[in-house]
């Protein structure tokens, strides 16, 4: 059974509906082992497949395992049954922000807090060739600390998403947030469309109203495509004056992130240094991940050198992903290739972690951190790119097979393709049983 009564998988509580789609509801639940708060999203398989959402439902996993980022709700672990597809979610206790602009415009400094919070989340998305394409208020959280969280990438794309004309051609959003160049149809800039949508966003945090809005359709389309709006008198100039350049319809012209960020009225108690380092933390460590599986059946404890270190089992859906006769990586992963390697190992963890740790030491590298099964290496001097960072996370298939995912987290792609074809792979070989790419031999072991 997939869950009897309220209980999910034996794992989670279901509780209270917290939103309800054609295709997909959301629960509150709670992790029975830890007591964590989470969201859970379930969606029905029969009706994604008769549809046809299927591709939607896998790009938006293989977006939502990219993104790390304070700033945005986190995705935590994918489960299914026969008849449902879950999304473990974290769990963001203080609604739509849209619920707070119905009660009233915001105060500036509060509205550019938040502005700020959610250009930063959109800048990161666009730095990994993500592009939201449904900004708008009811897509936008908010946490019990007044966090700001983007959620909500059902419809977003992929750089690879572009045709040859190096565009997105899906007309897709919500009308009173889309920029005209998305309705027009002659294809867009995903990354200029999200600013536009910021734009209105803005807008409508400080106005309490939206700045293109007409019960005819078309009208506002219109509106849309001559940036016809007008702000109120209590906007401060410096506000005006951005909001004309984000607002622009000729997305040639419109603002970059880059030039928004260093607006002086967009900077003004803007911490971008403590941001970009707490997302770059987040990417490594999701908010509350660690918590949500510490106790949970999909981790074991294994005994390292030093410490306790948690190894994740891969559930089914992920041990499918591997095989490349199933054919199903791209429902789990889309990722940067160049940027990672994994290899299986027939070796304990505990004898993958001393190999990792001596590997890093006799290449000079400095183990940084170490926890849930993931070691951080961090490189002694500074190359092209900054200083070489490199995460392998150990991933347990069964108690005798495990897979190790390397991938680099900061510096030179050029430097670590060179380390890891000289140096790390060398000093692996006594307990790799296959690198990524002798699909053969993983395939026979995963579906023996």
């Amino acid at each position: 059974m997939e869950h009897r009564g309220n209980v999910l998988m034996q794992r989670f509580e279901l509780g209270r509906l917290l939103g309800q789609g054609t295709f997909a509801k959301v629960h509150y639940a709670r992790n029975l082992k830890t007591g964590q708060s989470v969201a859970i999203k379930i969606f029905d398989k029969e009706k994604v497949m008769r549809v046809g959402l299927v591709d939607q439902i896998k790009r938006e996993i293989s977006i939502m395992k990219l993104v790390r980022h304070p700033n945005i709700v986190q995705l935590y672990e994918v489960m299914a049954s026969k008849t449902k597809i879950y999304f473990v979610m974290e769990y963001v206790k203080g609604g739509e922000l849209f619920n707070k602009v119905a009660k009233g415009k915001l105060k500036e400094d509060i509205a550019r807090k938040y502005f700020q919070q959610l250009i930063s989340a959109v800048d990161y998305c666009h730095s990994r060739g993500i592009y939201h394409r449904d900004l708008k208020l009811e897509n936008v959280l908010l946490d019990e600390n007044g966090c700001l969280k983007v959620s909500d990438f059902g419809l977003s794309a992929l750089a690879e998403s572009k045709r040859q004309d190096g565009l997105l051609h899906t007309t897709c959003g919500t009308p009173a947030y889309v920029a005209f160049e998305v309705i027009n149809r002659k294809g867009y800039d995903g990354a200029k469309a999200d600013i536009w949508s910021c734009g209105v966003i803005l807008f409508v945090l400080l106005a309490g109203y939206l700045p293109f809005h007409d019960s005819n359709l078309m009208e506002m389309y219109r509106k849309i495509g001559k940036g016809e709006f007008k702000c109120p008198s209590w906007f401060s100039s410096d506000v005006r004056k951005l909001l004309y350049k984000i607002l622009d319809p000729n997305p040639i012209t419109r603002i970059s992130i880059t030039k928004i960020m260093e607006n002086p009225w967009f900077r003004k108690g803007f911490d971008g240094k403590r941001m970009k380092n707490e997302a770059q933390t987040k990417e490594n460590i999701p908010t509350d991940v660690g918590t949500v599986f510490s106790s949970s059946d999909n981790n074991n404890t294994v005994v390292g050198k030093q410490e306790a270190v948690k190894v994740t089992n891969l559930n089914a859906f992920d041990i499918i992903s591997l095989s490349s006769g199933f054919d199903l990586s791209g429902l789990f992963e889309e990722r940067d290739h160049s940027k990672e390697a994994r290899f299986t190992s027939r070796h304990p963890a505990t004898a993958i972690i001393s190999k990792l740790e001596d590997a890093a030491r006799c290449l000079r590298l400095r183990v940084k951190k170490k926890h849930d099964g993931l070691l951080q290496m961090e490189g002694s001097q500074e190359g092209r790119k900054g200083v070489l960072g490199i995460d392998a996370e150990i991933f347990e298939v069964t108690p005798s097979f495990h897979l190790v995912e390397m991938k680099k987290s900061n510096g030179d792609t050029l430097e670590y393709h060179k380390l890891l074809k000289e140096g790390i792979r060398p000093a692996l070989k006594d307990i790799v049983w296959a690198w990524q790419g002798d699909c053969r031999h993983q395939e026979q072991q995963l579906q023996s």
